[in-house]
């Protein structure tokens, strides 16, 4: 039988350990000598000095920074010190304004709160575990209470919490390209340093902390950025983009305004003070940043309802615009156990002769991955043989072995693996492999090795004695999220280490699309581009090394695809960090849920349509929002420029706009913002607000100039100034519903009855004298007011021949 290299010629040699001899004489682990680490009276004088690792959570924001991010911002600035005068000058009823942003901020901060709350109470349940040696006994601490000196075990999967030293190694690789970029795993021996950040791939072992808290390498690292690829928020930096703006506008309108209104008109100070006031506040549109923060705080407390945890905010929103999905098998598409289906023995071999070996096997490894953990349970160790040399599995090798003394002497080595990867490509054992792997069954070949272990190569002329058939237990919530994102455009791509085959069937019973064109990765080009061009075209990878995850999702989102990577296991790690959107299992391993975005810590794959459904919510709902802010600064700095070209009084105090921006905007939008919202996530944000709220606010600011000017020449007297302001106030105020009725469409009853009301309570100012008397609105006649209507009625015709031309002419 003919078996290939699997090293490059020129390798180093595979990272084999000896075995401690009390290990190796069939003891238990518990026995082994080894360092008893830091006793309970040399961590307490660590902690006394503050020697302990004190990086602050990542999950979410200090109280101290969401208060400060509500109320120290340019906009509040703003209205701040216009409140201030106009506490000073004016009745209370126009500074009203100023209570209203007091009470948005206190909803902010509150709200922000919830969701801290939230993502720390998940954070804890999600957080990595370190195990330390204390005392000469193990335990598993949070992370935050390591000190220096502190002894910690660590083995595949684990993240390397603080930087240290290696005291004890088995096989230690170490992955450190989330640091340094290198890509090959690093051998670690007694004496190597180890560095925070990176995550360990195979073997396993124990390193004392040298530094901790912000001396550690990664807390050093720049905000993290090195270590995680923060997600881009298309509705953020939207959004900051549309302030810039805003504020650009704003500065010399409000100069020309104040000049107009103070300086040019002869009235009275405080009088036009109030006006000029009237003209600078609604240019704010204030509640945007606060609605969004809201609507992500809100996101993240329902969705931590379900179980998952959001590390980074804007995640809610990137999954949303997420159109393809790479998915893990192991873990993700099925359950992390496996069971023993049949031992099949090859070559004459004999049933309890090999039943021994994979139990020595499976008890030389101090951390069995899922597969070895499933041989465990059906072949347990019988304690006859001793283990003098160990091979630990890694993902990019898929295989493991070890060297043995057997019970009567004799020594042999053993190799359990990748069939495929362990055998030569024209084996004839293939065929019965594949048609194994072709009924979803994962299937490891045991071979006896004729070389050994630190050979480069030590698969090489191995003898094969058995197949290990594992049966895989799918996820039964898989099939249905599949469908799920099928039914939404998002292409879902399975990657995977196992056999392509196997792969392909486990993919068939889920009917995933596409699921009969498996493809051996082994076989995918090199080039980005002919790599991408080969993945658009498949649906189910086999055979996926780590740094090919990686190379994978790069190729995709080359090709202009926002990429959404879940996984679980340490194979995954690289992927995830580079992918758009990062999902891991809760279940997964230290360094998964460490570089995700989004941990779900329930463990079901059925969680994410869940994510999906609250970014469209946050996404659909902001647009609509903003629309309304917008096409009210719109107006009202196009308002301001009218006021100061024609040299008239402005039309409104500040108590108008307040009351217009309550009903219109402000009520309305809390309820639009937090609606649910299953429209498709588009891109262009900024343009797609800007295309409704342009128009918008020019129709509605050309409208209520003209009806204030055929008010003012109508009008006569000592009170014609209040009776031409409630005309304008009358006809922005319809003009304002028929913007919110557009952008409430499509109209459901909630949605009609939010409309209806708030037209009803501008009725009821207008009907009851006190309130008549308090916001100054008393309409004058009956001549002007219809003429209001008719304008308003002419201008909502207008807004919607120009929104419907928007459409076509500038399509999102």
């Amino acid at each position: 039988m003919t078996q290939r290299p699997l090293t490059d010629a020129g390798a180093e040699p595979s990272p084999v350990h000896p075995v401690d001899p009390v290990k190796a004489s069939g003891g238990s682990r518990a026995a082994v000598a080894r360092a008893p680490g830091l006793t309970a009276s040399e961590v307490a004088e660590r902690i006394a000095r503050g020697e302990v690792n004190d990086v602050p959570v990542r999950s979410s924001r200090s109280t101290a920074d969401i208060v400060r991010g509500n109320v120290f911002t340019r906009f509040n600035a703003i209205i701040g010190v216009l409140w201030i005068i106009m506490l000073c000058v004016a009745p209370i009823q126009d500074s009203l304004f100023g209570f209203v942003i007091l009470a948005n901020t206190g909803i902010g901060i509150i709200q922000e709160l919830r969701a801290k709350k939230t993502l720390d109470n998940l954070a804890v349940i999600g957080e990595a575990r370190p195990t330390v040696r204390r005392d000469g006994t193990a335990r598993e601490i949070p992370t935050s209470e390591i000190v220096l000196g502190d002894l910690l075990e660590t083995g595949p999967g684990d993240k390397i919490v603080v930087d240290g030293e290696v005291t004890e190694a088995d096989g230690l690789e170490v992955d450190e390209s989330l640091l340094t970029g290198e890509a090959d795993p690093v051998l670690k021996r007694p004496g190597d340093h180890v560095m925070s950040g990176s995550f360990v791939v195979a073997g396993g072992g124990a390193y004392t902390a040298t530094k901790v808290g912000r001396e550690a390498y990664a807390a050093q690292l720049a905000e993290e950025a090195s270590r995680f690829t923060l997600v881009h928020s298309e509705l953020r930096s939207g959004i900051s983009t549309i302030l810039k703006y805003v504020t650009w506008m704003m500065v010399p309108t409000a100069i020309g305004l104040i000049i107009s209104q103070l300086v040019v008109k002869d009235t009275d100070f405080k009088h036009s003070l109030a006006r000029t006031v009237g003209g600078i506040v609604p240019m704010v549109p204030e509640g945007l940043v606060l609605l969004t923060s809201i609507a992500f705080a809100v996101g993240v407390v329902r969705l931590g309802r379900k179980q998952c945890l959001v590390q980074e905010l804007p995640a809610i929103e990137g999954l949303a615009r997420v159109d393809t999905v790479c998915l893990d098998k192991t873990g993700t598409l099925t359950e992390g156990g496996m069971d023993v289906k049949e031992l099949r023995l090859l070559n004459g071999s004999d049933d309890g002769y090999v039943r021994t070996v994979l139990g020595a096997l499976g008890e030389s490894d101090p951390r069995p991955n899922a597969s070895l953990r499933a041989v465990i349970d059906t072949c347990p160790d019988t304690g006859e043989w001793r283990c003098t040399e160990s091979l630990p599995f890694s993902s990019a090798r898929k295989y493991s072995g070890a060297s043995f003394n057997e019970s009567g002497g004799e020594s042999s080595t053993w190799l359990l693996g990748a069939p495929d990867v362990l055998l030569g490509r024209d084996d004839p054992a293939l065929a019965e492999i594949d048609s194994l792997n072709a009924q979803g069954l994962r299937v490891l070949l045991l071979a006896r090795a004729a070389r050994e272990l630190d050979d480069p190569a030590p698969a090489q002329d191995a003898e094969p004695a058995a197949l290990v058939v594992l049966e895989q237990r799918l996820r039964p919530d898989a099939a249905d999220t599949l469908r799920y994102f099928a039914a939404q455009s998002v292409s879902a791509k399975v990657i995977s280490g196992d056999n392509a085959v196997s792969v392909g069937a486990v993919a068939a019973k889920l009917d995933l699309p596409g699921a009969e064109r498996t493809v051996d990765a082994r076989t995918l080009p090199a080039d980005r581009e002919e790599m991408g061009a080969a993945l658009e075209d498949g649906a189910v990878f086999g055979r996926v090394t780590p740094q090919q995850k990686r190379d994978m999702v790069g190729a995709l989102q080359s090709r202009g695809h926002t990429v959404a990577m879940t996984g679980d296991g340490v194979n995954d790690v690289l992927a995830l960090k580079d992918a758009d959107i990062g999902v891991s299992m809760g279940t997964g391993s230290e360094a998964t849920r460490a570089v995700a975005q989004i941990v779900l810590l329930n463990n079901s794959f059925a969680t994410l349509p869940d994510v999906v459904a609250e970014g469209r919510r946050v996404i659909g709902n902001i647009t609509r929002v903003a629309t309304l802010f917008l096409t009210k600064t719109v107006y009202s700095v196009l308002l301001a420029v009218l006021v100061v070209c024609f040299q008239v009084e402005y039309p409104f105090l500040p108590r108008h706009l307040t009351l217009l921006s309550t009903l219109t905007i402000g009520v309305p939008a809390f309820f639009l913002a937090l609606a649910p919202n299953r429209e498709r996530a588009r891109p262009h944000f900024v343009r797609r607000v800007m295309r409704y709220a342009v128009p918008g606010g020019i129709v509605a600011a050309v409208a209520t100039f003209a009806a204030y000017l055929l008010a003012r020449s109508y009008y006569s007297g000592t009170d014609a100034l209040d009776a031409e302001t409630s005309v304008a106030t009358l006809t922005l105020f319809l003009i304002s519903m028929w913007v919110l009725a557009i952008v409430a469409r499509p109209w459901t009853l909630w949605r009609v009855l939010l409309v209806t009301t708030m037209g009803l309570g501008f009725l009821v100012v207008l009907v009851v004298p006190w309130l008549q008397e308090f916001f100054a609105l008393r309409l004058v006649g009956t001549t002007m007011p219809w003429a209001g209507v008719a304008i308003a009625a002419l201008a909502a015709v207008t807004l919607e021949f120009a929104w419907r031309w928007v459409d076509r002419r500038f399509p999102a």
